[in-house]
């Protein structure tokens, strides 16, 4: 028995060690975080998925003859009007064709196989709709299984409606596209959203460089730096060299708007090698620049800061080519060239060392890059 400790704040570990079990703690993330870390804990093999306050046997899950068994309860018991779970069942169903009867069920059977498909799993209370969209789109068996289970229903209260608006928005981010951070969480991807932070007339642009930056998020490969990319040829990362400069071209119709757009959008990228660096960075430019704080960049720094979610390459190279296209708005002729000198250099410096790195070693900037992230 391992037991995910989520920042309880009752005697949940302290009696689940008094039974026995392995107690795995944790800070306050989330419970797809906590059953995340409890799985890497446990020994290989098949898995049963439990929630702390069921009271129920699980056992014929694992006789279902399925890779991922999920419990469904013979009897409704509390519960809101049922707004999270037909959008969990509809967002399984779309993004995988399987039809859920209890798509936020915790109560589960993970074969091996389907544990390794499934971990580590989406973060919050979006873990189980992803678990059971990944386990289909692997090409498992998933089945649900009726049991006689009970467990502590939240009511039509203020902390019940909370409990199931979070239950909503974990579930809708989940199923979107994810990725896996430095401490093996699995967060959603929101650089989509980068180009709210350009002007009006410059969205569009801005958004062809965000998909192009998602295209290297979903299919990238080991290649990292340019010339990595270069040496293997046809990659995202090559995409991404041809691309941006060509979009910059489009958008500003002038060789140095090309070169700042490309070279600002790499040099995001270089920086975002841990949570808030790059929308600190941005924000940084922007300010600079003249260009005051998009309000998109600010409400998601705190969300980054505390790897609630990533930028990835879409809102990396995003936010890089606002910071370009603002250098071109606001700068012109020698001032601009210089400006682009400058980015190239920076580049350079990425290309031989890591820019995070350069940052952790100069005491200020290491402690304004510090600022505000969780601790680890």
């Amino acid at each position: 028995m391992v037991v995910g400790d989520d920042g309880s704040r009752d005697s949940t570990a302290t009696e689940a060690r008094r039974a026995g079990a392995l107690v795995v703690p944790g800070p306050r993330l989330g419970k797809g975080e906590a059953l995340s870390a409890a799985e890497r804990a446990a020994p290989p093999g098949p898995l049963i998925l439990c929630d702390a306050d069921l009271d129920g046997d699980l056992r014929p899950l694992a006789g279902a003859g399925v890779d991922l068994a999920i419990a469904a309860f013979a009897e409704r018991q509390g519960g809101g009007f049922g707004l999270a779970k037909a959008t969990a069942g509809a967002l399984i169903r779309a993004r995988s064709g399987f039809s859920a009867r209890e798509p936020l069920s915790g109560q589960r059977y993970l074969s091996a196989r389907a544990r390794a498909a499934c971990f580590p799993l989406a973060r919050g209370f979006g873990c189980e709709p992803r678990m059971t969209i990944d386990a289909v789109r692997a090409g498992l068996s998933v089945g649900e299984v009726e049991l006689p289970l009970r467990h502590r229903a939240t009511g039509r209260d203020p902390a019940g409606f909370a409990h199931r608006g979070r239950q909503l928005a974990d579930a809708i981010l989940a199923a979107g596209p994810l990725a896996v951070n430095r401490r093996g969480h699995r967060l959603p991807l929101l650089g989509l959203l980068a180009p709210l932070a350009a002007p009006r007339g410059r969205r569009a642009a801005v958004f062809a460089v965000a998909l192009v930056g998602l295209a290297d998020d979903l299919r990238s490969g080991p290649e990292r730096g340019v010339r990595a990319h270069l040496r293997a040829g046809a990659t995202t990362g090559t995409l991404k060299l041809v691309a941006i400069p060509l979009v910059g071209l489009a958008a500003t119709r002038s060789a140095s708007g090309a070169l700042a757009v490309a070279l600002a959008a790499n040099a995001l990228n270089q920086l975002d090698t841990a949570p808030g660096r790059a929308l600190k960075a941005h924000l940084t430019c922007s300010l600079a620049l003249g260009a005051g704080a998009p309000a998109v960049a600010v409400l998601l720094l705190p969300y980054d800061l505390r790897e609630r979610m990533m930028l990835g390459d879409a809102g990396s190279n995003a936010l890089g080519a606002v910071v370009g296209l603002t250098l071109v708005t606001r700068l012109a002729g020698r001032e601009r060239w210089a400006a682009v000198g400058a980015l190239a250099a920076l580049n350079a410096l990425g290309e031989l060392t890591s820019l995070g790195r350069a940052i952790e070693r100069a005491p200020v900037l290491s402690a304004l890059d510090r600022l505000g992230r969780v601790a680890g």
